[in-house]
């Protein structure tokens, strides 16, 4: 077979205890994202739009839905006889077998995949951000510096830089000097996107040697890149000025939803030449009641708007009563708003049923107090979930 350039490996098993009631029972790249989105389907395409054909996709906590929604790979032209999506769980060999210890060690327990495509390179993804990026564009630079590996970065509010990996480089060569793991005191607000190339033969030679330190804790950021910059190898940052979200919080990713609104929104997927896909369902067209009043809002196949909705993202198949309002809110698939009912910068997910008068939120609340109401849940009529409340997903209280 022919020796692929690049090939790609999607980190998606984080369990996102900081997204609460939405991951209860749902891996953090399966949550439902911008009306008709799962997370997982940004790194996805990205790949198809930058020619890589051959993704792992590494699953671990509470895998079911997204390997069943990933499938084939045929929504992101990834169903490939050579290459294609792959889900790469954890697996027991004749020594034993084990959970990912973190994100190196994941790569490592899948060598064997890296070997079966014996690619010149490996991309290295996150499975929880929000974002279109031309990794080719990347991959091009990473190859023309000759580098070990190629960190992306993006520069990000000071007071949020001690939440990521914050990196100090040459402003002309963009050699990397120093890489530090959520600093407390960051020296810069240059930011590691969680995206690297790495040569492939250097990445497996480095996760063996960091598999065998016992000291280490198996992770890119905290071990395998620090150690490689004090060692002298070619390390290099890749500047992005697009949009990035990291949606690992419940804020994050109200927030994430809402820069899609507006005439000029913050991340556009309307560009037909960076088209995002996914795996939809065959639903009728949405209808607007003549009580209905959408504003500035987001919705998909499937919904029916009998009641009111403003600065708003709703999923498929969302049914708005009559005399329901929703303001500022993300309403996932599937669920129903029945009349009556108030939401104000609120979070329902997947399959619930919001029953007759039920307050969710209220006037004081903001994006730092978003009122969640986890997969599958029944309200009684006139429940209230206050500001900041978090009803926990149906079967996981």
């Amino acid at each position: 077979m022919k020796k692929k350039k690049c090939i790609a490996m999607l980190l998606a098993g984080g369990q996102g205890t900081r997204l609460y009631a939405l991951t209860s029972s749902v891996a953090k790249p399966a949550v439902s994202f911008g009306a008709k989105y799962r997370i997982i389907d940004f790194p996805l395409s990205n790949c198809t739009n930058s020619g890589i054909d051959t993704v792992g996709v590494l699953t671990q906590y509470q895998p079911l839905i997204l390997n069943e929604y990933v499938g084939n790979g045929e929504p992101w032209d990834l169903d490939r006889t050579y290459g294609g999506v792959h889900t790469l769980p954890p697996y027991q060999a004749k020594t034993g077998g084990e959970w990912y210890k973190g994100t190196a060690n994941a790569i490592y327990q899948n060598l064997h995949f890296l070997d079966e495509y014996d690619s010149e390179h490996v991309l290295i993804l996150s499975g929880d951000h929000i974002y279109k990026m031309d990794y080719s564009k990347m991959l091009q630079e990473h190859i023309a510096h000759k580098a070990d590996c190629t960190i992306a970065v993006i520069d990000v509010p000071i007071a949020e830089a001690s939440r990521f990996g914050i990196l100090d480089f040459d402003a002309r060569s963009h050699r990397i000097k120093s890489f530090e793991e959520k600093p407390k005191q960051p020296k810069s607000n240059h930011a590691s996107m969680g995206i690297y190339i790495f040569k492939k033969d250097v990445l497996v030679k480095e996760l063996i040697a960091d598999e065998n330190d016992p000291a280490s804790s198996n992770d890119f950021g905290k071990n395998i890149i620090p150690k490689m910059i004090g060692a002298g190898c070619g390390m290099y940052a890749y500047l992005f000025d697009g949009y990035w979200k990291d949606v690992g919080t419940v804020t994050s990713l109200w927030e994430a939803n809402m820069d899609m609104l507006g005439e000029n929104p913050l991340i556009n997927l309307n560009d037909t030449a960076f088209k995002i896909y996914s795996r939809n369902l065959a639903l009728p067209p949405s209808y607007i009641g003549t009580s209905g009043k959408v504003v500035n809002s987001i919705m998909t196949a499937g919904c029916e708007i009998y009641g009111k909705v403003v600065n708003s993202v709703l999923g498929e198949g969302v049914v708005v009563e009559k005399g329901a309002e929703i303001y500022d809110s993300v309403i996932m698939r599937g669920t129903r708003i029945r009349k009556d009912t108030v939401i104000r910068y609120g979070m329902v997910d997947e399959n619930c049923d919001i029953g007759n008068g039920c307050i969710i939120g209220d006037e004081t609340s903001d994006k730092y107090k978003i009122a969640l109401v986890g997969r599958g849940n029944t309200l009684e009529p006139g429940s209230v979930v206050a500001p900041g409340q978090i009803i926990e997903q149906e079967g996981n209280k």
